[in-house]
């Protein structure tokens, strides 16, 4: 009687493995184990999921995946490495997480859920033999591909001997065409470096109380700082597993900006006096280890977790502006044709908002310079669209339909990138709501508002909004918060505070924002007729009215009511009745 063999089929079969698994354990093992895991989760176990792979087994640092066909095998990989591509773009070079990846098509033996033979074997030998962030495919799997995948090249390693198997291997080099393909390759270290955004490093807040019961509300600073500065897509924050083994250690900025490869230090202390807490913030240059910045915040411990919300509402509001502050002094200390696609892009949004047609258009020339750097950095292509959207609100371009277009092709092309940057979203607000579609823009405004609810430009947006809608009291709550989270704010702020007090019907107040404006364009002048004729100021009115004329001698009412968005007919034409009553033609 014959005894059945084993099973024995043609398979795909895909080894991958991490580089320098060793070494980043030994550096932070809670860290790489929590950022593998993450990977794993959010990237690679869909990918193979959806190439139709099947994982046979792991180990701490790798992967042996089973699959049907050649094509899902080098799709799968190929997606893998780009993607880690990306993500490792945001990581200081010591901490990069790599994977070499070997595919071979071949005869093996299934037992049970695993499988054996020469065709694991070979795909072993073939992760061994790539490089970090390469794939290596066998001869079989070359000749089973063909010319069937766009934008994969290969290149010929010719036979290569190898471990413990006898006959040399027909090795392929798969070259990809964006991030990922080899990490040594000049177009992945530029594009690398052309991301790079700033790093921040939040340090275990100190306990300086004497109070063991108030170690819980340090360490819960500490986290929650974490959490909300992680929602700002131009910070990359260091994990909370990372920065923890520091908590109780008397530490040297410098040395944790080497470890952790990162610009800036935050570190704070809580401190319980009488029946009060009060916290202190520091920002440090890792560099240099100077100070950029330093804030003291008080409160009562009647409600200790109230006070606690409260204090990192204020500090995450405050330090991306800093940063980005810091960041730009060192950019402008940088020839201008070295700049990184995201100096490019933090300068582009300084001179945004100066809010005049010659910042404008160096805006555009930085914006398009950070995406010849990163064609992918949907950052970059948002804040096109918002520099875009400023030459259309102003009249600054020479064909108003086509500009608009473009904003939205923009916008397009971000959101495809990244559906979770608030600034996509926020910008798709305002394009909907110049398109007259309130609902949409709501829509999108919610999504940016609950993407990061500690962004100024969200929170002002949101009080705008709101105003459009016909809920200006709300507006005037919302505006205020935005200019108390960022102290700095841009001059266009008290515009919006402006025309929610004039919808709101406080005259007064809105004349008090408008006057906080240093350099008044005819709009500004427009609203300030309009808000002295409503209180019944004849002089103050015409002579604002006088100054729209001199700066926009064609100016008439209903042209300029086009551009106003309000979904209520009610605050149309309160704004109408007061322009006309300042003596502004209709």
């Amino acid at each position: 009687m014959d005894v059945p063999g084993p099973e024995r089929r043609l398979a795909a079969v895909l080894a991958a493995d991490m580089v320098g698994f060793s070494r980043l354990m030994e550096v932070d093992e809670a860290g790489t184990l929590a950022r593998l895991k993450t990977h794993r989760i959010e990237l690679i176990d869909p990918a193979i999921a959806k190439n139709r792979g099947r994982i046979i087994k792991t180990t701490g640092d790798g992967l042996l995946v089973e699959f049907h066909s050649v094509v899902d095998a080098v799709l799968c990989a190929a997606e893998v490495q780009r993607r880690m591509g990306r993500r490792n773009a945001d990581v200081s070079p010591p901490r990069w997480i790599q994977f070499r990846i070997g595919i071979n098509l071949g005869d093996v033996i299934v037992d049970q859920n695993d499988i054996f033979g020469d065709g694991v074997n070979v795909a072993a030998r073939l992760e061994a033999l790539a490089e970090p962030g390469g794939i290596c495919i066998s001869g079989a799997v070359r000749d089973q591909l063909g010319q069937r995948l766009d934008g994969v090249e290969f290149e010929d390693l010719g036979e290569q001997s190898v471990k413990n198997i006898v006959r040399p291997i027909h090795v392929f080099r798969i070259r990809l065409d964006e991030l990922g393909t080899s990490a040594g390759s000049e177009s992945a270290i530029t594009a690398k470096v052309a991301s790079k955004k700033p790093s921040i490093a939040v340090l275990p807040f100190a306990n300086m109380s004497g109070d063991p019961e108030q170690e819980f509300f340090a360490d819960g600073m500490t986290e929650d700082i974490i959490t909300e500065l992680s929602r700002f897509h131009d910070l990359l924050v260091i994990s909370r597993n990372s920065t923890f083994v520091y908590k109780g250690k008397a530490v040297k900025v410098q040395e944790v900006g080497r470890e952790f490869g990162v610009d800036y230090v935050i570190e704070g202390s809580v401190r319980k006096v009488g029946g009060r807490v009060r916290v202190t913030v520091q920002l440090i240059d890792a560099e240099t280890d100077r100070h950029i910045w330093a804030e003291r915040y008080d409160g009562g411990l009647e409600d200790i977790f109230a006070i606690q919300d409260e204090m990192t509402r204020a500090i995450v509001a405050t330090l991306p502006g800093r940063v980005e502050a810091a960041t730009h002094d060192r950019a402008k200390r940088k020839p201008t044709d070295n700049m990184a696609a995201y100096e490019c892009v933090l300068a582009a949004k300084v001179l945004h908002h100066r809010s005049n047609r010659e910042d404008n258009a160096q805006a555009q020339l930085l914006l398009d310079r950070a995406l010849a750097l990163d064609a992918n950095y949907a950052h970059a292509h948002a804040w096109k669209a918002c520099v875009l959207g400023q030459t259309w609100v102003y009249g600054w371009c020479a064909d108003r339909d086509a500009t608009f277009q473009q904003v939205a092709a923009e916008l397009e092309i971000a959101l495809a990138l990244d559906d979770n940057d608030s600034d996509v979203h926020r910008i798709l607000a305002a394009l909907n709501l110049n398109r007259e579609d309130h609902d949409r823009a709501a829509y999108h405004q919610e999504r940016a508002l609950a993407l990061n609810p500690n962004y100024d430009l969200v929170v002002v947006q949101q009080g705008e909004l709101l105003t459009w809608l016909g809920r200006p009291e709300e507006g005037i709550d919302w505006i205020k918060k935005a200019m108390r989270l960022n102290p700095y704010h841009p001059e266009r702020f008290w515009s919006h505070l402006g025309r929610a007090y004039y919808c709101a019907e406080k005259y007064a107040e809105a004349a008090e924002s408008f006057s906080r404006i240093s350099r008044p364009d005819h709009t500004h002048h427009a609203f300030l007729a309009a808000i002295f004729a409503q209180m019944g100021n004849a002089v103050a009115a015409g002579a604002h009215a006088a100054e729209v004329l001199k700066r926009e001698p064609g100016f008439s009412v209903a042209t300029y009511l086009v551009t106003q968005h309000y979904r209520r007919e009610g605050d149309r034409q309160r704004h109408e009745a007061g322009l006309l009553k300042a003596g502004l033609p209709a």
